[in-house]
């Protein structure tokens, strides 16, 4: 029996052995095939530029410290209900037509409306059906502009600061961005305004050359709320049409402009319509940010080349939305220049919430820069700079480390300001950030006691030691 009991002792251990290797052996075989997959199948190394979203980062901070997020650039109150109800109205309309796949380059009735208001304001009649695409959101249109207009080894002059997408759509179209930064012309003004902030003319020149494919500009401009006059447009034209560089020029702020200023277009400059593409937004213009939908007009040639991107890409939006789109634009421009016209009244309206943000933030210590446009201002935070210790973030910028310090201290959220420029230059914004004043009046008045309670509360700490 002991004999017995050994040997069956002994195959039970050789068993247990045998089955550890082969196990062994199995999960080596599966880490080296798991590790062959993804070394095969990593990210092609021309999307490495778009790997960081500041968006993604922010949003999920604000969810996680359930902080008020003055951040993030949309709306939180409706706007007229005439705009919605249009989309209702489609949605529920016996018309299967409005179910299905529609133009794969826009609706034809929005395409036709698009022309009709934008024929008005360019004073040039507009092609509906080939000098206009419709798009997922402006930031399809910006990305079948360059996609369809840069080769290898293109350059693309970038005004800083930019929207963060700009640079990666460059460099995933394998062209090289060269960036050049708006410098604040008087940084010891009373009134810090957005106009103070201007391109260097021979810093600006120096840049084109032969590589030069296109000049990204945005105004209204986002971050700054920056709106460049005729003469800084004109010099900006005179260049591209010196060395036969395309103008794309990002407007989808148009309608958000704060008098006296006035926007200037740029495809009505002398001689600019045939190089220029001009982006727009329905989530800007109505107040609407998920509708997602987009255009870009411009020369039948262009436009044909961003046609072929979208149709890769997307094909056709979504037929709905693209409907009820046109009715709106359909009543707005019957309404144009009469007290019932939202995209001139928007600018009226959002008016004193910009002061009133103005006036909480310089109230609490910080430096706003008042803007002429948009509905976004920065502002100086670094008066708080040698007040807080921000040694628990543990990022480069400092004004990463603060926003997200405020987040989780204050309970109140920005964008840093550095997120809207390239890494050589980031360390010419880390003194700013960003916030959004298209919000409801409880959300600024709210705003506002976080601030007023925080500040307060740090002066009294102080008082103290």
């Amino acid at each position: 029996m002991v004999i017995l009991y050994i040997s069956s002792t002994i195959r039970a251990n050789s068993f247990r052995t045998i089955t550890n290797c082969l196990l062994k052996k199995k999960i080596s075989t599966s880490v080296n095939m798991t590790s062959k997959i993804i070394e095969k199948f990593k990210l092609p190394s021309r999307h490495e530029a778009g790997v960081y979203n500041v968006w993604i980062e922010f949003s999920q901070l604000a969810v996680t410290t359930k902080c008020l997020n003055l951040g993030q650039g949309f709306p939180d109150y409706d706007p007229p209900s005439r705009f919605s109800n249009f989309l209702s109205e489609v949605a529920t309309e016996k018309n299967s037509y409005f179910n299905q796949y529609t133009r794969g380059f826009g609706h034809m009735r929005l395409v036709r409306a698009l022309s009709n208001l934008y024929s008005q304001l360019i004073n040039r009649k507009i092609d509906p059906a080939n000098e206009i695409l419709v798009t997922v959101g402006a930031y399809e249109a910006l990305y079948c502009a360059i996609q369809s207009n840069i080769e290898e080894g293109d350059e693309a002059i970038i005004i800083e600061p930019f929207y963060d997408c700009y640079e990666p759509i460059v460099r995933t179209a394998g062209g090289t961005p060269r960036f050049i930064p708006l410098r604040n012309t008087r940084p010891n003004a009373s009134i810090p305004k957005a106009n103070d902030w201007k391109l260097d003319p021979e810093e600006l020149a120096s840049l084109f050359n032969s590589k030069t494919k296109l000049i990204i500009i945005n105004t209204p401009h986002n971050p700054l709320g920056k709106v460049f006059d005729y003469d800084e447009l004109t010099m900006i034209a005179d260049l591209a049409k010196k060395h036969n560089v395309l103008v794309i020029s990002d407007e989808v702020y148009e309608w958000l402009v704060y008098e006296p200023t006035k926007h200037i277009r740029m495809a009505t400059l002398p001689d600019m319509w045939e190089r220029t593409i001009t982006i727009g937004s329905a989530g800007k213009t109505f107040s609407m940010t998920g509708w997602k939908l987009g255009w870009a007009y411009g020369p039948a040639n262009f436009i044909k080349n961003l046609c072929v991107v979208h149709q890769t890409a997307i094909y056709t939006c979504a037929t709905t939305v693209q409907e009820a789109t046109a009715r709106g634009f359909e009543h707005e421009i019957n309404a144009l220049n009469t007290p019932e016209s939202y995209f001139q009244n928007l600018s009226k309206e959002l008016k004193p919430k910009m002061q009133y943000l103005f006036k909480i933030l310089q109230d609490n210590g910080l430096q706003p820069i008042m803007p002429e446009g948009g509905y976004f201002m920065i502002s100086n935070w670094t008066n708080f700079e040698n007040k807080l210790d921000l040694s628990s973030e543990t990022d480069k910028y400092k004004d990463f480390r603060f926003v997200k310090w405020l987040s989780k201290n204050v309970k109140l959220q920005g964008i840093p300001f550095s997120a809207f420029y390239s890494e050589p230059h980031k360390n010419m914004a880390e003194n700013y950030l960003r916030f959004c004043f298209f919000k409801k009046d409880e959300t600024l008045n709210k705003a506002e006691d976080i601030l007023t309670t925080w500040t307060r509360n740090l002066s009294e700490q102080k008082s103290k030691l």
